[in-house]
């Protein structure tokens, strides 16, 4: 027993080191920190840096014995590994109270103060949905918090690649002095991916501000650029056209009906940035904004489409209807357009034929997904085309929204259509057909 035991530890003691990383790497801080107590190559192991390159730290927005060990756990975890930190994503839950705001505040010091002295390789930082205009951040917690991520910024602005302060909703001012940190060194920003999707508050025309068309103007690598419509106008698209040109390859931009939207931003400023990039595709991701004149005004012929999403949720407008846009706006798009998100409430038009007639003129369409009331024989058509090769779908998600309790009828007919089309949505489709009642 001795003997086998003495063999068991002596394979344990030479398993290589590619191994015992991998082992490590599975385990929480505390499995690890336990683990790193067995012996003198194992606690080496601890502190291989592939193992502390990407971290998530959580805090939780509601009181509970549990915060104090996460607030510390995330400082101790940073006084040790953040020197070989390179992906760096915070999470701050839907917070109660002041209470919680000011414990997050000092923590956030105190990491982003030690990060910003020990750590010399982060590349990616994103601290998503703080929502700094809820009266839970009192103005002088706020206000200290954003000067503290300003001296951050300031001071990894050189190699920070990929930012994301997604759901931030801070002022104009402050978020342009966040944006502009990133250049203080150099007066240039060479990061290539941004994320200010709901970064300023809401209601706020962007578009039309001096100051921030000065900062974006500081961006001179940008690959990736993720924000508001409220954001868009002619003089930023003549800026990225200026400065990004060389490198942009993705537009992602929210339009939300509680932000600004009425401003008039002209195609030739669209073509133009699309001709000197000519890489470039814009993802569009409507928020209850539906109505054709306002989509008209913004989905211009010019702009190089590749995804849109038009999500009205569960809203009914008897005055409203979707046929126009489903027959002469999208249409447009049919040569580039390949991801097409739609999610409304047409309880009062049936528009069965045009969306199938849109599928089928979207050539190098291969995302689809549709809540919607829909008739189950759209979807048999649907598949039917796509057997005769009519459509390249990939990806098909269909809600059939329907006016009852019960769906035990569509239901049948839709296991039936799965049946007959099986061997198709097997080789060929990311499947997924529901009916659902809309009461």
């Amino acid at each position: 027993m001795e003997n086998d035991s003495e063999l068991q530890q002596s394979g344990w003691a030479y398993l290589p080191s590619v191994c015992l990383s991998h082992v490590f790497w599975w385990l929480d801080d505390r499995d690890r920190s336990q683990a790193a107590l067995v012996c003198k190559r194992w606690n080496q192991a601890m502190y291989s840096g592939s193992l502390w390159r990407t971290r998530t730290i959580i805090f939780s927005g509601r009181p509970s014995r549990s915060n104090t060990s996460e607030f510390e756990s995330a400082l101790w975890y940073v006084k040790r590994f953040g020197k070989y930190l390179e992906h760096l994503e915070i999470k701050f839950l839907n917070p109660y109270n002041a209470v919680l705001t000011r414990k997050f505040q000092v923590t956030m010091r105190g990491l982003l103060s030690r990060l910003g002295k020990c750590n010399t390789r982060l590349v990616s930082l994103t601290i998503q949905h703080l929502e700094l205009d809820r009266l839970v951040w009192r103005n002088i917690i706020k206000n200290q918090f954003i000067k503290n991520l300003i001296i951050f910024l300031k001071r990894m602005g050189t190699h920070l690649v990929h930012l994301s302060l997604k759901g931030a909703r801070v002022k104009l001012e402050e978020g342009c002095e966040l944006l502009s940190s990133l250049s203080y060194l150099k007066n240039k920003s060479f990061a290539s991916e941004i994320n200010i999707e709901d970064f300023f508050s809401h209601h706020l025309s962007i578009y039309s501000s001096p100051l921030f068309h000065q900062t974006m103007s500081t961006f001179c690598n940008l690959v990736i650029l993720t924000l508001n419509y409220n954001c868009i106008s002619d003089e930023l698209l003549d800026i990225l056209c200026e400065n990004n040109a060389h490198s942009l390859w993705t537009i992602n931009i929210k339009c939300h009906i509680h932000d600004p939207h009425g401003q008039v931003v002209w195609g030739m400023s669209w073509a133009n940035l699309a001709k000197r990039a000519p890489k470039l595709k814009v993802n569009f991701f409507f928020e209850r904004v539906m109505k054709h004149d306002s989509l008209a005004r913004i989905l211009l012929a010019e702009i190089p489409l590749r995804s849109i999403s038009l999500r009205s949720c569960y809203f009914s407008d008897p005055d409203w209807s979707m046929r126009p846009t489903l027959t002469t706006l999208l249409p447009a798009y049919k040569h580039s357009l390949q991801k097409l998100t739609l999610e409304f409430n047409n309880s009062h038009e049936s528009l069965d034929e045009e969306l199938l007639q849109l599928v089928l003129s979207c050539k190098r369409l291969f995302f689809l997904k549709i809540w919607a009331f829909l008739r189950v024989a759209f979807v048999e058509r649907l598949l039917q085309n796509q057997a005769e090769g009519k459509c390249t779908l990939r990806t098909m998600k269909v809600r059939i929204y329907t006016n009852r309790y019960e769906t035990i009828e569509e239901d049948r007919m839709l296991r039936d259509i799965f049946r007959r089309y099986r061997d198709l949505i097997d080789s060929e489709l990311n499947y997924f057909v529901i009916a659902y009642p809309m009461m």
